[in-house]
Formats: structure tokens, sequence, C-alpha cells
């Protein structure tokens, strides 16, 4: 038996923080050896809520850079540009017409995003979820890495899926293969430097509140220093009552590569004076080979553009008979 596949992207909206890299990147490239891998970047999905049409284009090859810079390796895994790759598209359409909408207004992110864009709110946001769905199920992936906050559009594509091969397939010929999730809890949900109950986000107009991977040492330095803490002197995992304690000690712990019990034991009658410089020295070491790594992918525009060739080829070759195969089940003809 060959490799379990795994399918996952990253949206081009900004730039990657320390929450993309840590709850999802880094993860990634330490269990790519044991997949086939293929990773996205999911430029469709960037328009669902407003976006800027001049950086859109540059944005996409930053974060196909930073797959790169950050370890995947072309060896063991295939990077290429969603929207390169027409399939998605069509199936999202084929996928529309047989999910139902009421399973599209019970999604949780839909209700919040909506609530922010009042009436400007757009149909593909609603939609959102069927083009997930897509992605996924174009590549037959097993499995699906995803956040706590995934979790409930990857339980919907597994019910597209499963209501489309109820309707058009039969038992000992599922048409779609349904996915598996992918969940690893340590470090899955990093929190905000300005608030420790929220996620760190893209979208949080604060950005104080994150740390970018290509943000410059001096900027590192002050986010840290500024981040919002408590007056209480010892840190301590697990307290409800100080999250950012937790979440600051979460990130040292996995920005170094010590273990929780060995930061607990180093940082327990710590002040907050003596702990953010580790953790700013933690989080720059950390990054200075991503940075550096980013600088010569991006000085050779040619060699990035062979990767996300090559991508889209190696791609295409899996989704476009994928799209086919729904296409024979819904009825339609095949192109002459």
């Amino acid at each position: 038996m060959g490799k379990q596949r795994i399918l996952s992207g990253v949206q081009p909206t900004g730039n990657l923080h320390l929450g993309n890299y840590l709850g999802a990147i880094r993860n990634w490239v330490e269990a790519q050896s044991q997949y086939e891998n293929f990773f996205c970047v999911v430029d469709l999905h960037a328009i669902t809520v407003p976006h800027n049409r001049a950086t859109l284009a540059q944005d996409t090859y930053t974060i196909a850079a930073l797959y790169l810079a950050c370890g995947i390796d072309l060896d063991r895994a295939t990077i290429f540009i969603q929207s390169h790759v027409r399939a998605h598209t069509e199936l999202t359409w084929l996928l529309n017409c047989i999910t139902p909408l009421n399973w599209l207004q019970d999604m949780i992110q839909f209700k919040e995003k909506a609530v922010r864009q009042g009436e400007n709110v757009s149909a593909g946001l609603l939609d959102y979820p069927v083009l997930m769905a897509a992605d996924i199920l174009l590549y037959e992936a097993d499995k699906v890495p995803v956040g706590e906050d995934q979790k409930q559009h990857l339980e919907l594509t597994r019910d597209i899926a499963a209501r489309f091969n109820h309707q058009f397939g039969n038992d000992d010929e599922p048409v779609l293969k349904v996915p598996e999730p992918l969940i690893r809890k340590e470090g899955a949900r990093v929190m905000s430097l300005t608030d420790g109950t929220n996620k760190m986000s893209k979208s949080d107009p604060s950005d104080m509140s994150r740390i970018n991977l290509l943000d410059p040492p001096d900027a590192i330095a002050k986010k840290i220093k500024r981040c919002k803490t408590d007056p209480i002197r010892g840190l301590w995992f697990d307290d409800p009552q100080r999250p950012e304690c937790h979440n600051l000690l979460t990130l040292y712990a996995l920005l170094s590569g010590k273990s929780r019990e060995a930061v607990a034991k180093e940082c327990k009658d710590m002040g907050w004076g003596q702990f953010k410089p580790l953790l700013t020295q933690a989080t720059l070491e950390a990054l200075k080979p991503i940075q550096e790594k980013y600088k010569e992918v991006m000085g050779d525009r040619a060699y990035l553009e062979s990767v996300l060739r090559e991508g889209r080829e190696k791609a295409e070759a899996i989704a476009n008979p994928t799209l086919n195969k729904v296409k024979a089940a819904l009825g339609y003809s095949m192109p002459l």
C-alpha cells in the first residue's frame, strides 16, 4: 500500500504569522515523510471577503515561497496555486447543486463573518465550505490537517461526500473518498499577543496582536515587550485565569524546542521582565533560517515559477480524473 494522501492550504491574505506556522505549517513539515502531500495556496478563498486586488498575485507567491522557506520538501510534497487548477471551481458548482442550503447557513464561521460584513456579505462567503470540500475531495485526500476552528468545515466535507455517494454511487464503488481529520493538539491554537482568549489571526486589525514570519528582529522584540501580561510573579501553564501566561509559555516551548515540563521548571519563579527576553531570543532564532530561505527563494523568480508550474501539472493529474468521475456519475457527456 502507498502512503496516505494529505491536502491542506493557506489563504494569501497578508503575511503568515506564528499561529499559521506553529498550528499548521510546521506540523506539515514534521510529518511530510509519512504522507503523500499536496499543499496549495487557496487564492480562490481569499476573495470571499474584501481583498486587495493590487497585491493578491504577489501575496500568493509570497505564501508559496514561505512554504518552501518553512521546510516543505519538493521530494515529498507538491505545492500549487488553487486557482491555477480549474477543476476546483467546476467541482464546487457540481457540489453546490447537491448541498442543502441550511447546511451552509449553520456554519459558525459564516454566521460570525456575516455579522461583521452586514449587507455586504457575499454568496461566496456562504459557499466557502463547498469550495473547501471541492479542494479536499478532488485529491481523494485520506487525511486533512485542520485546526479546531475548521473541524466543522471538514465535517461538512464528509457529509457532502457521503450524500453524493449515496445519491450517485453505491457502497461497493463510492464516487468520492470521505476524508478523516488530522488534528494535532499541541500548538493547534496560538493565541493573540494582545488578548490570550482570542486566536492569533491575520484579520485582527492590530498588527501588535501577532508575530509575522517576515517581521524584522526589532519589530518582534517590540511586540513581545508590549504584549499583554499580568502582575503576578511566577509563570505556569493551564491557568484559565492567566490565558496570556499560558499562551506565551506555549510559544516559548514550541519555538525553543523544550518540553512543557522543562519550560515549567525553568520559568516557575520568573517575572515577565526575565521571561520576555527569553521568548524574544527563541523567536528570533526560530525565524532566522525561515527568513533567510524566503529571501533566497523570492530572489529566484524563475525557480519559484517552475515549482508552481510543476505543482499545477501534478495537481491536475489527480484533480481532473476525479472531476470527470463526478461528472460521469451525474450523467454528463464527456468532452469529445
